[in-house]
């Protein structure tokens, strides 16, 4: 049983993140992604990311913690949510753009490049993948968690000539430029 599975972790996950969203990356996808979007969002956890989403986009939330979706689901009866892993997106619906804060560094490269595939696969033409990770060199796992840490040169390399790169940037979370976002469009 994974860390995500339990409502001990759930607990302890969403505390941590307490007083962290994604308003300023949502900001950014808003330059590229037109109003009233269809969006897949790849791991919701508390679901923070997916209620700032909702203003602007239609919405499908997905997490592979059966715990978070309940937990959403709680106060969200009508939202649509998925249970599905980030890798496989085992869904035959389509969408305008993935989009991902701080979850796919939770897979190893392999899986990562994997997922993009798969991504590519769910999105309509022209479709936009938006993801966010830590920056830096390095893999390690932490209470059964992988981080996988990636460099620009990581992303620009993954996204490869499947998607055209709109934005690669670092920006700051809790140290100054400790995280980078990537928008990618599908050609």
């Amino acid at each position: 049983m994974g860390f995500f599975d339990t409502e001990q972790g759930v607990e302890r996950y969403t505390k941590m993140a307490e007083g962290y969203d994604g308003a300023e990356l949502i900001k950014i996808l808003q330059k590229h992604l037109p109003e009233n979007s269809t969006v897949l969002e790849l791991g919701i956890g508390p679901g923070k990311d997916m209620d700032i989403l909702k203003k602007t986009y239609r919405v499908t939330g997905s997490d592979n913690s059966q715990v978070f979706l309940d937990k959403y689901k709680e106060k969200h009866q009508d939202d649509d949510l998925l249970p599905l892993d980030a890798v496989a997106i085992q869904t035959d619906r389509k969408f305008d753009c993935i989009y991902s804060n701080k979850v796919l560094h939770h897979l190893t490269k392999e899986d990562m490049a994997k997922s993009l595939q798969r991504q590519k696969e769910v999105l309509n033409p022209n479709g936009i993948t938006f993801h966010s990770f830590w920056k830096g060199n390095k893999v390690e796992e932490m209470e059964g968690l992988l981080f996988t840490y990636y460099e620009m040169g990581d992303l620009n390399k993954m996204a490869g000539s499947d998607f055209e790169i709109l934005a690669l940037e670092t920006y700051t979370e809790m140290e100054k430029d400790d995280s980078l976002y990537v928008a990618l469009r599908t050609r």
